[in-house]
């Protein structure tokens, strides 16, 4: 065992206290990439957080609940933060945070306008390396902003790239590389390489700060930096005691000047009022680029940086060092040959680490992927800082909010108090947790920080984030949203990856899903007849009607829905069983209980009539205030989800649910079984006399067989690179709904959608999502463990060959990591036809795990830093080379130990 997997093997639990989990996790990247624009820092009464806080007023407004900054490093509670700012001598600002267009201003939405990788890191945050690509010409802020504002949905976004600001490859190639020489001792290496013709000077400001913990009338001490020194700083920090922050001389050995201000407000540049301070916390902004007397002649303050300029000739590298560290730091050189020692041993342990990570058989490139999608998930931990009580009716001192936010967004989630490190979907995109997107990010973290993977399902469930009537909140945007139900899948997937050890972790989170599954029992099923609603599901735009905004007295039953709790409670049963099967939880009533709740969920799918025989699909049903119901043919991923809802059932179990549980008995009626020995003739039965298992669908066994049909058909959803959203049936065939006056459309998009249903970036129209390709996957493993290798279908539908599941597992499986990796002609599909991304060398081994990909060439769109659910593809890598158990191979191991 390495020495980052010895570190990870001894964190403790996070749910412990941030501060208890282990000293290894006190710094990290818990810094956001955009804090502006977000609903935590909206105080408007109509809820516009994008133009609350817009980018033009984040240099100059002190946040309320959390900090930004390009390669953001912070203290676990983000008290004290170090990141980076740049100058290039022609910009109006300092680049202290990457720019992006608002909801509003983009042609489909939210999209940062910048390029930055996560390029390495470690769970222990010992190593961690960011890359940054700046232009060195005036950068087209005002550009970005008009070009894209005259576009409308049907164009494409225009980028960074499409300005010419990277023409004659006129940029700097910045990387900044943290390392740790110990818990608290952090070495930082900031590297500028000039790309283009001519020698240029580059200003480098790597910048400390504290959060602003004392404006919000708690009494809170006003902590300080002050300089110690021509190089150093000293720092009074909360948490570690005194610490000092050093700065080696520049390159040409040349001082750097420390310039300190306060993080507070510019009242006077935002609100035209006399602030608290002349040196405010845009006053290192205004100091650098303009020359202003805006920062401390007594060289004090909360906020600071020390001023390199740096001239580079063309294509040489420029490299800056500092130190963070507890103030009798001991002898010797800091910046010296120990800190290059240091730095190459962290890098050396974070070699070893993916060495034992990476499976036997991975490709040099499959192994490329594996690693920077792992970063990208550890980069993407940020401190979550949300009191809604507090936001809601104001701080003591600060003006009262707008009474309108008193029944607005979040009120009804006065229980929610969030102080915690949570795995963002995209720190700039989506710098907030959402409830489905966190339950796909444990799996890939549990093969790199279990603890923290475990850490992430329960805190979900905690009593300040789950609501007292037993909701998960959403997202910020509202809380009181519907996500799909996956969280008990998710924490039997990461029960699994760490070895089925951690029986602990399964009984509380189970205590806290059971109370969740009683709310979607009892909230969800407007009928109680188990057809489910719950809105849009986290498929946004996938139909024609937008499902969370339906017009008075319609209702939805959605086949999604009901096969996400067909799922849940095969989840719930199956975590029950393991409870029940390890000695943990005396007595089956609970498995028995989610067995009838499975089987009056298939029992109420059959009885609504959600499948369409004709199409072989399922498909929603709008019920209009007639009580006309009138489905919805739409040939997308809701027709295929029930048929994720499988589950199998041991002999043991099987004979007491046959005996004792009516509705179960019901369920194999209707399959023509009406006793065990009957079990024997059915295809659903597997096992040696004795230990019988049985498998059961929500969806029917002839259903599962013409869904295949339809999913495995290249002309439908089987794309190059995995499963499509929506099927490109639509392409050619637009779909007309039409219900009582109702009218409603969709089309196969197969890149950016040309509707702002639900969101301005939202799009299931046709893309590659990697989180129902995962399902979908993972599911038809499933089917295959059961079936084994006698069992074969058309794959793909209309080829004439036959295959068992488990080969077909495997071909999609390789369709989805081509998406990053090389084709036959060297080039990325998820790069799609950016040249620079798929030539040059300084850019094109730096991937893109963005939210979605392009329907039938898989390029990357939406967000391009979403390695959040997108980083499943570590563990696809994974488990295509046979280094993952299963869940059902585990269960299997549990009944065979209990046995003997």
């Amino acid at each position: 065992m390495g020495a980052e997997s010895e570190r990870v093997a001894q964190f403790g639990r996070l749910e412990d206290g941030l501060l208890q989990a282990g000293d290894w996790y006190r710094w990290g990247p818990y810094v956001s990439e955009r804090q502006w624009g977000t609903v935590r820092e909206d105080y408007s009464a109509d809820g516009n957080a994008w133009d609350y806080l817009p980018h033009d007023h984040a240099r100059s407004r002190a946040y309320r609940w959390g900090e930004d900054g390009l390669a953001g490093f912070s203290d676990i509670e983000q008290r004290f933060c170090l990141s980076l700012a740049l100058w290039n001598g022609r910009d109006p600002i300092l680049k202290e945070r990457a720019f992006g267009l608002t909801g509003p201003q983009g042609n489909h939405g939210e999209d940062v306008k910048e390029y930055w990788w996560y390029l390495d890191a470690i769970p222990s945050h010992a190593w961690n390396r960011w890359r940054y690509h700046y232009p060195q010409g005036a950068f087209p802020y005002q550009d970005l902003i008009d070009t894209n504002a005259g576009r409308d949905r049907y164009q494409p976004e225009y980028e960074l790239l499409d300005t010419g600001a990277f023409d004659e490859d006129r940029y700097w190639l910045t990387e900044v590389h943290y390392a740790k020489a110990g818990p608290d001792d952090l070495l930082i290496t900031v590297q500028v390489t000039n790309q283009g013709p001519d020698t240029e000077t580059l200003h480098v400001l790597p910048t400390a700060w504290f959060r602003n913990t004392w404006s919000w009338g708690d009494d809170g001490v006003r902590p300080s930096l002050r300089a110690s020194g021509d190089r150093s700083v000293t720092i009074d920090h909360p948490i570690t005691g005194v610490m000092e922050l050093i700065g080696a001389a520049g390159p040409d050995g040349t001082t750097p000047q420390l310039l300190f201000c306060e993080n507070e407000t510019n009242l006077e540049r935002l609100d035209g009022v006399p602030g608290s301070t002349p040196y405010p916390k845009d006053g290192i902004n205004d100091h650098v680029t303009q020359g202003a007397p805006t920062v401390n002649p007594e060289r004090t303050g909360t906020k600071c940086a020390f001023w390199y300029q740096v001239t580079v000739p063309p294509g040489e590298t420029a490299e800056l060092r500092l130190r963070l560290r507890p103030a009798a730091g001991g002898g010797g050189d800091p910046l010296g040959e120990d800190f290059t020692r240091l730095v190459a041993q962290r890098r050396g342990e974070a070699d070893e680490f993916y060495a034992e990570l990476t499976p036997e058989g991975a490709s040099e490139d499959e192994a490329l992927v594996l690693r920077q999608a792992s970063a990208g998930l550890l980069w993407s931990k940020q401190l979550f800082y949300y009191d809604v009580q507090r936001w809601l009716d104001g701080d003591p001192g600060q003006p009262a909010p707008p009474a309108e936010r008193l029944t607005g967004r979040n009120a009804k989630w006065r229980n929610f108090n969030g102080f915690d490190i949570i795995s963002m979907p995209d720190k700039w995109e989506y710098p907030w947790f959402a409830a489905w997107d966190l339950a796909f990010h444990t799996v890939p973290l549990a093969h790199l920080d279990p603890a923290f993977a475990k850490y992430q399902l329960i805190l979900v469930c905690r009593e300040w984030f789950q609501s007292p009537n037993g909701a998960l909140p959403a997202y910020e945007w509202d809380f009181g949203d519907v996500n799909p139900p996956v969280h008990a899948w998710a924490a039997l997937q990461v029960f699994a990856i760490d070895g089925a050890r951690d029986l602990d972790f399964l009984s509380r989170v189970f205590d806290k899903l059971l109370v969740n599954f009683t709310w979607w029992v009892n909230r969800e099923d407007a009928g109680e007849n188990n057809v489910f609603e719950g809105g849009f599901l986290g498929l946004d735009n996938i139909g024609p009607i937008d499902r969370s905004h339906l017009p008075d007295g319609y209702t939805l039953e959605q086949s999604d829905a009901t096969g996400w709790m067909g799922s849940y409670a095969a989840a719930m049963g199956a975590i029950a069983a393991v409870l029940n099967w390890s000695g943990r939880r005396e007595g089956q009533d609970l498995v028995l209980k989610f067995l009838e709740h499975f089987a009056s969920i298939r029992e109420a799918l059959d009885k609504q009539g959600l499948w369409d025989d004709a199409d072989g699909l399922f498909y929603d049903r709008l019920v209009t205030p007639s009580g006309q119901a009138v489905p919805v043919k739409v040939h997308s991923m809701v027709s295929i989800i029930p048929a994720l809802a499988a589950l199998v059932i041991d002999g043991d179990m099987l004979n007491r649910a046959m005996t004792m549980n009516k509705g179960f008995m019901r369920l194999l009626e209707r399959e023509g079984v009406s006793d065990i020995e009957k079990l024997v003739e059915t295809p659903q039965l597997r096992g040696e006399e004795g230990h019988r298992r049985l498998l059961l669908s929500v969806a029917r066994s002839e259903h599962l067989e013409r869904l295949f049909t339809k999913l495995f058909d290249e002309n439908e959803f089987l794309s190059p690179h995995g499963f499509r959203a929506l099927s490109a049936y639509h392409r050619d065939h637009p779909y007309q709904f039409e219900a009582e006056g109702y009218h409603s459309s969709i089309d196969y998009e197969p890149a950016e959608s040309t509707t702002s249903m639900f969101g301005g970036n939202s799009n299931w129209r046709g893309p590659i999502w990697m989180p129902v390709n995962y399902l979908v996957v993972e599911t038809l493993e499933r089917y295959h463990r059961f079936y084994g290798d006698d069992f074969e279908l058309e794959y793909p539908t209309g080829s004439g060959e036959r295959h068992s599941l488990g080969v077909i597992v495997t071909d999609l499986q390789d369709r989805l990591i081509s998406l990053f990796t090389k084709d036959e002609n060297g080039r990325r599909p998820c790069f799609g036809g950016t040249e620079r991304m798929q030539t040059d060398p300084a850019w094109r081994d730096n991937l893109i795990f963005s939210e979605y990909f392009h329907g039938d060439n898989g390029a990357a769109i939406g967000a391009f830093h979403q390695t959040g659910w997108t980083g499943l593809i570590a563990d696809l890598i994974l488990r295509r080379h046979g280094a993952v158990k299963s869940v059902g191979d585990v269960a299997r191991d549990l009944i065979s130990r209990k046995r003997s």
